[in-house]
């Protein structure tokens, strides 16, 4: 055994990697305080903790974060429509910082040099968790053995990790005949690595773990009524049953259930890494996809036009900071405040139906609405002059015909 570096506070998730992590962590001379986030991973977390003192942890510490992160990572998402590359919805990229700010917490409260973690050399995690820490404890140091020389060339793939495993006594899991990496929470699921490497080959039925068969979902829809105030949601109602949630994380677990059992949420996508690779990566997000869309109805319903064109820049950039890891930047700090101030009117109640792997909006109602019916009615000429369109039209027109005019003498002299 080497001699002690001191104490290293390791982002612990029960599985091979961070199991073998430990043991190799101890191997090298430090005491090792395991950190288990609960975010909503389906997990026996007191099993994990046996299994973290069994293999030698000076400490484990378990933590429910789930309310902390429906109501602090996943609420901003929704108030922004946050959505990476037009398709993915961030459940991954918005628990890494909820995590390393307790990850943080733990070292400052053992007194600890060191925070670990066994996110890949490869990958965003490695970025998004590091890049957290050095914002909440600049004076903290990393262990990222996935980029050591020394461990990955020891390990240089998933058979030496088994069995050095084997070796040490570590109970895992994971077998050969899984060949895929998951990494659960309460928002999502996503599967990547091994067989779905190849982009070509579909994904294996019996992958997915949070949705049904879309195919196999139920022939009766539900309908459901969400209410939000300053765009989050504050109450889901089914109309069917009558059954109603109020608080974040009850309505959050309610409704990765209804769309679960309807199938809703799958993606498949080949997305690009912040390190600069594209990667294939399988996303289930069930109660984020019932959020987004109902969330996007009711801002369109209640948000002026003008403040809305700038508030989707802001929600673009927005995801992309959080998909790159710098959610405790000063410039996503900035952002979060700008689009919470956009979402005060964002207030009222969407009604949509969850059937087939679909979310339907059925309808929408709001105090705030910007919507009027006399208006806009085809019916009704109300306070609307139909005349005064002409102008409006004239005046849209002049910029294109003095173009097209200017191309028109272009083409004739090319001509020539």
């Amino acid at each position: 055994m080497a001699q002690s570096k001191g104490t290293v506070v390791l982002a612990y998730s029960g599985g091979l990697d961070t199991s073998c992590i430990l043991v190799w962590l101890k191997e090298q001379g430090y005491d090792v305080v395991a950190y288990l986030a609960n975010i909503g991973q389906k997990e026996d977390f007191e099993a994990a903790r046996k299994k973290a003192v069994t293999l030698g942890a000076k400490k484990v510490y378990i933590e429910d974060v789930s309310r902390e992160f429906v109501e602090e990572f996943i609420w901003p998402a929704v108030q922004a429509n946050a959505l990476y590359e037009d398709r993915y919805l961030l459940g991954t990229a918005l628990a890494r910082p909820c995590i390393a700010g307790k990850l943080v917490e733990i070292a400052r409260r053992e007194g600890a040099q060191y925070v670990a973690h066994g996110a890949t050399g490869k990958g965003n995690d490695q970025v998004r968790f590091e890049l957290s820490c050095y914002a909440l404890c600049p004076k903290i140091k990393v262990v990222a053995p996935w980029r050591l020389p020394e461990f990955y060339q020891r390990f240089p793939g998933r058979r030496e990790l088994m069995d050095y495993a084997k070796k040490h006594g570590i109970p895992v899991p994971v077998t050969p005949q899984t060949p895929w990496s998951m990494d659960e929470n309460l928002m999502h699921i996503s599967y990547e690595a091994g067989i779905l490497e190849n982009p070509k080959h579909q994904a294996p039925p019996g992958l997915y773990t949070k949705t049904c068969d879309p195919a196999k979902s139920p022939d009766t829809p539900d309908v459901l009524e969400i209410k939000f105030e300053q765009g989050v949601p504050v109450k889901v109602t089914n109309t069917g049953d009558g059954a109603t949630r109020s608080s974040a994380l009850e309505l959050f677990v309610y409704l990765n259930d209804i769309a679960g059992k309807h199938g809703v949420g799958r993606i498949d996508i080949v997305e690009n890494r912040f390190v600069g690779m594209k990667s294939r990566g399988i996303y289930e997000t069930p109660a984020g996809t019932i959020l987004y869309h109902a969330h996007l109805d009711i801002e369109a319903f209640t948000m002026d036009r003008e403040v809305r064109k700038i508030k989707q820049g802001l929600s673009l950039k927005f995801s992309e900071l959080v998909y790159n890891g710098f959610w405790h930047s000063p410039e996503c700090e900035f952002l979060r405040e700008c689009i919470g101030r956009s979402q005060e009117p964002v207030v009222g109640t969407v009604r949509l139906s969850v059937f087939k792997g679909q979310v339907y909006i059925l309808g929408r109602e709001s105090p705030r609405s910007l919507y009027n019916e006399e208006l806009v009615s085809m019916n009704v000429q109300g306070d609307y002059e139909p005349a005064d369109a002409t102008g409006f039209i004239n005046i849209n027109s002049l910029r294109l015909k003095e173009y097209h005019r200017l191309q028109s003498k272009v083409t004739v002299k090319q001509d020539e």
